[in-house]
């Protein structure tokens, strides 16, 4: 089955004026492969059939809004990360009295609670609030929760340890049934909100900015607007953090950042940008 730009055009379109959901200037090649997985996972023919279903069946228009919304995630995802955070971001977080860290495009929260765990095993977390944000309602309700499989904890424990974890993994989390509940401390200070990228402001104003492997699915022109919202929510001398095939270079707030940890995209906002 073929779809044509102008099919996909009409479908984005249909979307954000029913739904204010505005993936027109996402990636064309994301967004063509996520609406194939829509139509081949629910048996539909065409998307002039799936914008049917989108306009008339608010249901399952949340079901292809959870589909086409960015999922690729993980606990301590990229150790050397983590470990770079550890190492070179934490002892100068200290200097702070208190710390504001904005997950933008958080998803279903387990990098958020990999930071929750870091910052208690740094010391600092009593003097740090946690934003995590994502405009996927099912993807917040489920990152709130805290629950996990418990057949990805061992590859969690994995990464926990390779990014320099001082405890062990388990005293994190508790088994039940085929779940892996995390401890409700964690998530004492963060704070779980809805907030989308393409259409919304600047959050507040931050010590640090996480959004990692999010960016390469945007076009260049909303990859320049959410820099330009990062680097505005950013205090000076704050922390921009990119996943691993992400980069301030080439954007047009470059020049505003000095590279702290180039290879794990570690950036930190000049004092006279």
């Amino acid at each position: 089955m073929d779809i044509s730009d102008i099919e996909i055009e009409s479908f984005l379109e249909a979307m954000d004026k029913a739904y204010g959901y505005d993936f027109r200037d996402y990636s064309p090649a994301h967004i063509r492969r996520r609406l194939y997985h829509v139509l081949n996972t629910y048996g539909i023919s065409s998307i002039s059939l799936l914008q049917h279903h989108l306009l008339h069946d608010h249901s399952f228009a949340q079901k292809i809004l959870h589909n086409l919304s960015i999922r690729v995630t993980e606990m301590f995802r990229d150790p050397g990360f983590y470990k770079a955070l550890r190492e070179t971001v934490i002892p100068l977080l200290r200097t702070w009295s208190y710390v504001k860290i904005w997950h933008a495009g958080c998803s279903t929260g387990e990098e958020v609670y990999s930071m929750a765990i870091l910052l208690e095993e740094e010391g600092i977390y009593d003097r740090c609030q946690l934003y995590a944000t994502d405009f996927n309602q099912t993807a917040l309700s489920h990152a709130k929760e805290g629950i996990y499989g418990v057949d990805q904890v061992k590859k969690y424990a994995r990464n926990y340890q390779a990014s320099g974890g001082t405890a062990d993994f388990s005293d994190y989390y508790y088994a039940q049934y085929e779940s892996a509940i995390f401890d409700r401390r964690l998530s004492k200070n963060i704070v779980w909100a809805d907030h989308n990228l393409v259409t919304d402001g600047v959050f507040a104003e931050m010590q640090v900015v996480i959004c990692r492997n999010v960016l390469i699915y945007f076009n260049r022109d909303l990859q320049n607007r959410v820099h330009r919202l990062f680097h505005d929510s950013l205090v000076k001398g704050g922390f921009l953090c990119l996943g691993s095939k992400e980069s301030v270079d080439f954007t047009e707030i470059a020049t505003s950042y000095d590279a702290l940890d180039k290879r794990q995209r570690i950036y930190r906002k000049t004092y006279k940008s």
